[in-house]
């Protein structure tokens, strides 16, 4: 029996492998350590987030992104230098060896539930019982390819997720859907890699992030900086997310899907801008596959149409949270948990209505807000949750319910 099984070795799943251990909670953690910042980003990528913004959670703050950086001689600044990708990496990876050095890299292929909690099944065939499991999955199941898109050969369509070495692009025709941050890196880093690039966007203007500049009195009061940007608006996010938990369903989905859009960083403004054709405010009405090619047919709002050539289209559209796609999950357990918008509802702990069932990171955006999609959100997790499975490990939680609570007393 396992007190606490983490699935996934990223930010989150990290951090909360870090306070668990002050706690001296028992857990094992099992996934590649940062294996979708690794693999599916594209090498010489920049993080968009602040390098002060851009730190995995430990309990004393003691191995933040800066310390790292400053020991190892490393380039860093607060604000200004975007993070190298690879920086980063290498970051968690010595995260991982401080803080959660027994690590499985082994895949949970199945998590179902048990009379003693849930009974979960690696990829080697091992099995085990854990009375509690938190899900870290990250994004990587959730993906988002156009419908219009999906009849297309697999060998000339791709989400910008399966692309981490962009030299097999050199030479070739490649069309990148999206206006955020994703597409504009992934066209940057293809056009440096000596691909014919061409982007095509619903939005009529990119809309680049402004580059830092220094701050007024009236700035530091009234435009807070925070992990996420600045404004009251996003400190509001960034600090209150118990707050944001009590707002209407409604409100919080609106919030999540409009707060923080499609964004690219100031930084790759210079790199895009004049090198290659962008085709703004139009739709993607038909997309086939002729002479081993992709032909997209285009349409902007004055109605005029247009068709390009690739030889492979990438769809740099983004991720869309969605419960039925975690497959590693029994249905049976995917079937019983609440839902808001697809996302598993969830407690004031990150418990799912499945006790002992918790999901964090994008999964727990539509419960705890914009914070949830970023790195930047594994403190506030993982310190929640952790104190909360220390309570839970010596038989003091709060579950989710009265009627839950009767039933575990009972089976206890």
């Amino acid at each position: 029996m396992c007190q606490v099984a983490i699935i996934g070795a990223g930010p989150y799943g990290l951090s909360i492998a870090a306070h668990l251990g002050a706690y001296k909670v028992p857990f094992r953690i099992f996934g590649s350590p940062m294996s979708a910042w690794s693999t599916q980003m594209p090498k010489g990528m920049r993080l968009k987030s602040e390098g002060f913004a851009s730190s995995l959670s430990d309990p004393a703050s003691e191995f933040t992104l800066r310390n790292y950086c400053q020991q190892q001689g490393l380039d860093y600044a607060d604000t200004g230098r975007p993070v190298p990708l690879e920086t980063f990496v290498s970051y968690g990876l010595a995260f991982q060896k401080k803080y959660a050095p027994d690590l499985e890299e082994k895949l949970v292929t199945s998590v179902k539930g048990s009379p003693a909690g849930f009974e979960l099944e690696l990829d080697g065939g091992e099995k085990l019982l854990a009375r509690r499991v938190v899900v870290a999955a990250g994004v990587k199941h959730f993906w988002h390819v156009p419908q219009i898109l999906k009849g297309l050969p697999k060998g000339l369509v791709s989400h910008s997720s399966e692309h981490s070495d962009l030299e097999r692009f050199r030479g070739r025709d490649v069309a990148v859907i999206g206006a955020g941050a994703s597409a504009l890196d992934l066209s940057a880093l293809l056009h440096q890699a000596g691909a014919s690039v061409q982007l095509i966007a619903r939005r009529s203007r990119i809309l680049f992030h402004d580059p830092p500049r220094p701050r007024s009195l009236g700035d530091r009061l009234f435009r807070p900086m925070t992990g996420l940007g600045a404004g009251l608006q996003m400190y509001f996010y960034v600090n209150a997310p118990l707050i944001f938990r009590c707002l209407s369903e409604e409100l919080r989905l609106d919030r999540v899907r409009k707060v923080l859009g499609p964004a690219p960083a100031w930084f790759i403004k210079d790199q895009v801008v004049g090198k290659f054709p962008m085709h703004l405010g139009v739709t993607l009405s038909d997309a086939s596959a002729q002479n081993g090619r992709v032909v997209l047919h285009l349409k902007d709002g004055d109605g005029h149409q247009l068709a390009i050539e690739a030889d492979h289209v990438i769809a740099a559209t983004g991720y869309q949270v969605n419960l039925n796609r975690l497959e590693f999950l029994s249905q049976e357990m995917r079937e019983s948990i609440r839902t808001a918008g697809n996302a598993p509802e969830l407690s004031a702990n990150f418990e799912s209505s499945v006790h002992g069932l918790y999901f964090v990171g994008a999964s727990a955006a539509n419960t705890f807000g914009p914070l949830m999609r970023f790195a930047h959100g594994a403190h506030f997790t993982a310190r929640r949750i952790a104190k909360h499975l220390e309570r839970t490990a010596h038989g003091k939680g709060v579950l989710w319910n009265e009627a839950e609570n009767a039933r575990v007393l009972e089976h206890e």
